[in-house]
């Protein structure tokens, strides 16, 4: 019975089969089947050897959500160098629920103005990067995937000899400030808290000199998990404008630097992510079968057209091969009747 059994099931089991056999002696190879076989395979070969490269690539994708994180603190980091020596000016700032924030983490270091050669080239390597980030966004994706590996090279030291002639001031450093609006500021003279908020002591300055420069700043939270880092960073957008300072003009404000700041409720999580292998797998199954079954239809029909035309080409010269016999044949009867009636 076991046998019995296990032979009703192989017998089931070949009825199933799907996959035509077909003997060797009903195969007939050609040169032609041959040629596009080798084109076939090589085109299989080139195309799987690509998509693995597609599969070993990353990309970026972004989602958004509401930021939940409101008791943690935002890093400010302030490299900023003023036309102005460091007694006359001060910086901080005041934050949209009228709190002071301190302002102990920026150092003010005399400096000159005028940049090194070094430091020209510095700059001018920051601009360039935000130039091209502006123009270029798939940039963006390289810097999240590269996973801010570390912070950009210190702005180079200016020599000695530089340092002579310190007709500027340098405030660089870090604060930590709530995350709400707020307004970091640089104006001239130092800061005076008092109860009603805070004011800045100095003596006037020149009436050419009284500008106010505003930058509209703002910060969007991102969540950057990649497979080299996971990080809570940010993103931020600018808008800037500049205007004279003249009462007699009816231009008021305030002389200064002023970076009004504000954090977006939304969140960005940056995602690095990789086609599945069983996707791949699929894709490199669709390569192989499509130009397989692609070359084997493309094959039969040049092999039909081919067969049409020779065949056609064929027919035409038996055509006239039986037209030609058939002439002889005439000509033939024609002779012998003329011979008979002569006689």
């Amino acid at each position: 019975m076991r046998r019995l059994n296990k032979k009703k099931a192989l017998t089931l089991v070949k009825e199933l089969d799907a996959f035509p056999k077909v003997p060797d002696s009903y195969v007939e190879a050609t040169a032609s089947g041959g040629t596009v076989s080798v084109l076939a395979f090589s085109v299989m070969a080139v195309l799987a050897f690509l998509e693995f490269f597609v599969y070993r690539n990353t990309w970026v994708s972004y989602e958004y959500e509401v930021d939940k994180d409101f008791s943690s603190k935002l890093k400010i980091n302030v490299d900023i160098t003023v036309a102005m020596r460091c007694q006359y000016i001060g910086a901080d700032v005041l934050d949209l629920a009228e709190t002071m924030v301190s302002s102990d983490g920026l150092t003010y270091e005399p400096v000159n103005f005028e940049p090194s050669p070094q430091q020209r080239i510095w700059h001018m390597t920051l601009q360039h990067i935000q130039e091209r980030l502006r123009v270029e966004h798939s940039l963006q994706d390289v810097f999240f995937k590269s996973a801010i590996k570390g912070d950009l090279p210190p702005l180079p030291v200016q020599s000695e000899e530089r340092s002579s002639s310190l007709n500027a001031c340098r405030i660089h450093g870090h604060l930590y400030v709530n995350k709400v609006a707020g307004n970091f500021h640089i104006t001239v003279g130092k800061s005076i808290p008092h109860p009603r908020g805070h004011a800045h002591l100095a003596a006037l300055v020149s009436h050419d000199a009284n500008h106010m420069f505003q930058y509209f700043i703002t910060i969007v939270p991102t969540k950057l998990n990649t497979y080299k880092v996971s990080a809570d960073t940010h993103q931020y957008s600018v808008t800037e404008r500049e205007r004279v300072i003249n009462h007699a003009a009816g231009s008021h404000g305030v002389s200064g630097i002023f970076m009004k700041y504000d954090i977006s409720s939304l969140m960005v999580k940056v995602t690095e992510q990789h086609m599945p292998l069983w996707q791949f797998l699929v894709r490199l199954c669709g390569i192989i079968g499509g130009i397989f079954s692609t070359t084997g239809m493309l094959h039969g029909m040049v092999g039909f057209l081919v067969d049409v035309i020779c065949c056609r080409f064929q027919m035409g010269i038996y055509r006239n091969l039986k037209a030609d016999k058939n002439g002889r044949e005439n000509n033939e009867t024609l002779v012998h009747t003329d011979g008979y009636t002569q006689q």
